[in-house]
Parts: structure tokens; sequence; C-alpha cells
């Protein structure tokens, strides 16, 4: 029983995101859709464990769920030709058994799931919702996440995760979002909301922004598996192979980045040995599909993502510290700069440049960000500032810009290593 259990669980994690694409296509309905899905996993709870685990899990919890679908709409007495379309493809007399549910998707082919699972990438990272919704959707719709394994990665309670969820949902369907991938130039402009979606899912198991976990290895590898889906589904873009090149080269790191007892450890600290190199080598072959799939398209150059993965690609060549070409990172950041015109670039070409020229140069590009509004409580500014000081031999300032970063950051193993930094410059 426990051992099925185990099984409807790693199969439900495997399958969810197709399963409820599919419904997705055919009830027109996000929400519902999802529903249909839960009630199929229900039914497997309830069947399975005496009937014992189909040859086709998947297509057994999607046959279901079309069976629920049928059903909704007729007690709904609603969309009535659905009902038809839906009776055309699919017995709706009775609960059937595998045999039956099995040759109802045996026509079903590949393409047809991969169109769906895009349709179904693209819904749920949809611009209308808000970057927080977006996240929360994607990992329960595509990452087949719980609200509750959901809530745990964010830190936030439970019903406020739920909450997310369940807004979203509806703001997808008062805003009529049709069930599609979109054509064009809206095509472009939605895959950069899709990617975000990706990257906010990586940063935040990358760089935990609070809790007392320095990373969250569950979070770079849920995000992974999306990169790599999208991969899959979108081979003819550059900077969806961009984003996996950098999230398997950033994420190779991972047992370097922190100590025997959880603490941080800086990227110029870390023991080189213990990156991936399995990993790194897979991030550079994805830098090299990006590469090639550039080439192929009208874009005049790579796009932010590209540019980040060669910045990550930069240190990953680097067998020692000192071997860091820090004139090209501080070139590369130059470019992404001018892409993003984003202050918290700005503040990484700074480190960049301390390190190229002198932490004198760098200092001054930190100097001209102090005074921006959108970075007057981002905690890594002082915490650059306070490493450029400490390196010219201004140990007070140093250690007065340590603290502050400690008073800001919301991550207990960061504050614990910016007060060890103050406390190394003396009194």
């Amino acid at each position: 029983m426990a051992q099925t259990s185990e099984t409807i669980e790693a199969v439900w994690r495997l399958e969810a995101a197709r399963v409820v694409a599919t419904l997705a296509r055919y009830t027109g309905d996000l929400g519902l859709a999802e529903e249909l899905a839960q009630d199929a996993l229900v039914a497997a709870l309830e069947q399975w464990p005496a009937a014992g685990v189909p040859a086709k899990p998947g297509a057994w919890l999607t046959a279901v769920g079309k069976r629920r679908a049928v059903d909704h709409f007729r007690r709904t007495e609603t969309l009535r030709r659905k009902v038809g379309e839906l009776g055309r493809e699919l017995a709706i007399d009775g609960e059937g058994h595998e045999a039956d549910l099995a040759a109802a998707d045996a026509a079903a082919d590949d393409t047809a799931i991969d169109d769906d699972l895009l349709r179904l990438v693209f819904t749920a990272c949809h611009p209308v919702l808000s970057a927080e919704a977006r996240v929360a959707l994607t990992l329960r719709v595509l990452g087949g996440l719980t609200t509750a394994e959901i809530a745990r990665a964010f830190l936030i309670p439970q019903a406020s995760a739920a909450q997310r969820i369940v807004r979203a949902k509806r703001t997808l369907a008062d805003a009529g979002v049709p069930f599609e991938v979109p054509d064009g130039p809206e095509r472009r402009r939605r895959l950069a909301s899709v990617l975000e979606v990706g990257y906010l899912i990586f940063n935040e198991g990358y760089s935990a922004t609070a809790g007392d976990a320095w990373l969250r290895a569950d979070l770079c590898e849920e995000a992974l598996r999306l990169g790599r889906v999208l991969a899959g589904l979108m081979p003819a873009e550059p900077e969806v192979h961009a984003l996996v090149a950098l999230m398997e080269i950033q994420d190779s790191r991972r047992h370097a980045r922190t100590g025997p007892d959880g603490e941080p450890v800086l990227l110029l600290d870390q023991d080189r040995a213990k990156w991936d190199r399995q990993q790194i080598e897979r991030g550079l072959v994805a830098l090299v599909r990006a590469d090639q799939a550039l080439q192929s398209t009208e874009t005049a150059g790579p796009g932010p993502y590209h540019l980040q993965a060669a910045l990550a690609a930069c240190h990953a060549r680097a067998r020692t510290a000192e071997d860091t070409d820090w004139q090209l990172i501080a070139a590369l950041y130059g470019r992404l700069v001018q892409q993003t015109r984003s202050p918290v670039v700005e503040l990484n070409r700074a480190v960049a440049v301390g390190m190229a020229e002198g932490p004198e140069a760098g200092l001054a590009i930190t100097d001209a960000l102090t005074g921006l509004r959108a970075m007057r409580d981002y905690h890594l500014l002082p915490g650059v500032r306070g490493d450029l000081l400490f390196r010219l031999g201004r140990r007070a300032e140093a250690r007065a810009e340590f603290e502050r970063a400690a008073e800001l950051t919301a991550n207990t193993r960061e504050r614990a290593l910016l007060l060890a930094r103050a406390a190394a410059c003396g009194g």
C-alpha cells in the first residue's frame, strides 16, 4: 500500500503537467482542468492500490479526467458541443477499466502533447498575472507541487499560497486568456514572461531571500526541470537554451557554496574541485545551442540570458579564482547594463570592474547607485561597498557598510556572514 502511494506520487509529479495541459485544451479553462486532474488523482488513489498501477498511468489519468469533464458539462447542461466532441473521442458510459482507458489515449501523439504543454506554459506565465502569481501557478500546474510545498518554498502561510493560485486562475478566466501559443511579436513578448518565471524560481533557490537556508536545491532543480522542458518544446529559441545554460552552470557550484554547517562560501573562496564538471559541460553545450539558434534568427545579438550564461561560463572555465578573466566579465556586464538598464546589473559590473581595474574604480560605480530609490533597501549594495572599502584599507567605513547590509537581509545565513565580515574589519 505504501509503495503504491509512493508510485502514485512519483507518477503525478511526472505526468501532472501533461494531464492538466490536455484537459485544459479540451475544456478551455485552466482552473477546471486542474480540478479534473485532481479528481483523476483521487480516483487513482482509490483504485490503483487494489487494481495495480496501469501500464500507461498518464493515459489513465487523462482519460479519467476527460470522463469527469463530460460529467461536469452534463451537470451544468452547457457547452453541449464539448460533450459531443469528448463523447466521440471517449466512451462515456461507466467508469471503464485500464484497457479501455489506455485505448482511449492510444491515438494521442507526442506532438499534440507537446503542443498542449506549450500552451499550458504560456497560459500559466501570462503577463496579466503578477510575478508572484505566475510563479505559484507554474509550480502548481507544471511542477506538480502541492500548495503546502509552494508555501514552504517561499516561506509564506499555506493559505496565502492557496489564495495566490486561486486568484491567478480567476484572473485568467476573467481576462478571457485563450489557451494557446501566441504568434509573431506577441510570442516574443510572452516568451520573456515565461523565461522570467523560470529565472525567478531559480534565483530564489540559488540565493534564498529569507529563512535559515542559504540555498534551496529543490527550487533550483524545479527551475532546471522547467527550463529543460522549454528547451525541448522550443528548440529554435536562443534565450531558452541560454537560460538552461545559465542555470546549469550556476547550479554546478551548489556543493561548494556552503560550508560544513551550511554557512555561505563566497565565489572566490570556493573549492572548485567541488564544482560539478558534468553539469558545467551540460551548461556549456546548452550555451553552444543558444549560439547556434541565435545565428539562425533575425535577432541583432544575444539577449540578457545569453549574456548572463556567457558570464557564468567565464567563471566556470577558470580552474582557479586567479584565472578569472575579469576584463571580459566587466565587458559582458557593460553590454548587459545597456540591454537591461538595471541598477542591480550595474552593481554586478561594479564588482567586476573592481576586480579588473581595482577597488577604487568599482567604488566609483557604487557611489552613483547609492542615491537611487530602487537600491535604498537592497542589501547587496552596502555589501559590495563594504568589500571594496575593505580592500582599500578603509576598515571603519567597510564595517559600517557590512553592518548596514546585515540589517537589510532577511536571510539568517547571509546576515551571519555579513556580521562576521564586519567583525573582521576590527573596532
